[in-house]
């Protein structure tokens, strides 16, 4: 089986170079790897970095840029369209999420046992370092989602979506920004495709840190679940 992991960056100098240096060293038994980078105009020092960690690992790691900046989803739709492995894996370019997790995360692809996977941030998991506003955010979109496409997840804005790139044939993906995570599953749970959830750590930053996404990108969530639960 070969993996493909999709990292978008988009002006995260201070931790790409760590994160990719985590993803060469991982150890993933008769599984054979891709990196595709997909640098999202980032106007910081992020390209520096990624290049040094390309000149080290040219054999696995591949950028792909696009000149300005567009969003999340337009940076992985790139990584997506590039990618070659048998399963697909997203992973944000910060470190709020762990890669050492990925074995986690496909084995049940692995086992046969679904499809697609998400890493949850919930499910059975302290939940002492989120704040309370990212908490109750999260549980309205997810709950948003489960009633409208009949799903029973915990964590629907997760960044870690594992899936059989088959499973992306006959999906049209259009959304640019956040809006990326609620337009894939409601995508994904339309067509019937069982999304298992498996419990992940998580570290989050702060907006003083780095932390991009803001309420805005909540009310783009709710309208992409709506208009993908509704379309013809």
């Amino acid at each position: 089986m070969k993996l493909s992991i999709v990292i978008p960056v988009y002006n995260e100098e201070m931790t790409i170079g760590e994160l990719l240096e985590r993803v060469v060293r991982l150890g993933l038994p008769d599984i054979e790897r891709e990196i595709i980078v997909a640098n999202d105009g980032s106007t910081d020092a992020s390209a520096l970095a990624i290049a040094e960690q390309q000149l080290k690992r040219p054999d696995l790691i591949q950028t792909y840029s696009m000149p300005i900046n567009l969003g999340k989803g337009a940076a992985v739709r790139l990584g997506l369209h590039h990618a070659t492995g048998d399963v697909l894996l997203i992973q944000d370019a910060d470190l709020e999420l762990d890669p050492s997790e990925y074995g986690r995360l496909v084995q049940p692809i692995v086992d046969g046992k679904t499809d697609v996977v998400y890493g949850s941030r919930f499910l059975n998991a302290p939940k002492r370092n989120i704040p309370l506003r990212s908490r109750l955010a999260n549980r309205f979109l997810t709950g948003l989602t489960n009633v409208l496409f009949g799903t029973r997840l915990t964590d629907m804005e997760t960044a870690y979506k594992v899936f059989r790139r088959e499973m992306l044939q006959g999906v049209k993906l259009r959304c640019v920004h956040f809006d990326f995570e609620p337009e894939i599953t409601g995508q994904l749970a339309k067509r019937g495709h069982r999304i298992v959830e498996v419990p992940i750590s998580y570290n989050p930053r702060r907006a003083n840190e780095g932390k991009k996404i803001s309420w805005v990108d909540g009310v783009e969530a709710i309208y992409t679940l709506l208009r993908v639960r509704f379309a013809h």
